[in-house]
């Protein structure tokens, strides 16, 4: 666990020492959301799922790892202020193969996309973190696993995002409350009082709806 926690305590000094060089002070100030993206569980997990795979299928290992180098290459590389949809959907979509390596069947993934939502301008690397809180608190504590759905679509001017989970039974919507606030608060900076961004818990259903200009 030490090898994976330290090369993770890397790549998040090598950001924000980057980031203290080019960018201005408030910004630099918001490095914390991204902190905690790079999570030395995540990446220890991720490297034990690729050693296993080494021997037995080598070509997943391979997959596994390109989606993990492509993952910190996109946290680390200086994206400005707004991102496309698209770009967004793409890195979540690595996220969630890795995931899938390790947790196998027990993580459903569905995607409804529209494809005319994908221009809508976001915060780089919105997405993600929204997307491991519900393999955080609806896949891993439970035993047969659970259900992610992402959706977005497109309504006038307006691109409407969602990301759902199924809560396992007697499980409240807990631990969600940082990343939240900081997607939120990146959305207001971007988009003002254009952006709404809410969540609920919704018939054993944790929902994360966001609206973003078109």
């Amino acid at each position: 666990a030490s090898a994976g926690a330290l090369l993770a305590a890397v790549l998040v000094a090598a950001l924000v020492l980057r980031a203290k060089s080019r960018l201005p002070a408030e910004t630099t100030a918001r490095l914390a959301e991204l902190q905690a993206r790079i999570r030395p569980h995540f990446l220890f997990n991720s490297l034990n799922s690729a050693i296993a795979l080494v021997r037995d299928d080598p070509a997943r290992a391979e997959r596994l790892l390109e989606d993990l180098s492509e993952l910190f290459r996109h946290a680390l590389v200086e994206r400005g202020e707004a991102v496309t949809l698209t770009e967004e959907i793409a890195v979540a979509r690595r996220y969630l193969a890795i995931e899938q390596v390790r947790f196998g069947d027990r993580l459903q993934v569905e995607w409804e996309l529209d494809p005319r939502a994908g221009s809508a301008r976001v915060p780089p690397l919105f997405l993600q973190p929204l997307v491991e809180n519900a393999v955080k608190h609806g896949v891993e504590p439970s035993a047969t696993g659970a259900q992610v759905r992402i959706t977005t679509q497109r309504r006038g001017g307006s691109v409407v995002i969602q990301v759902t989970n199924t809560v396992p039974a007697g499980q409240g919507p807990r631990g969600h409350g940082v990343a939240q606030r900081n997607v939120r608060e990146r959305l207001r900076l971007l988009h003002d009082v254009q952006a709404q961004f809410q969540a609920s818990l919704q018939d054993g259903q944790y929902v994360v709806r966001m609206e973003v200009p078109a």
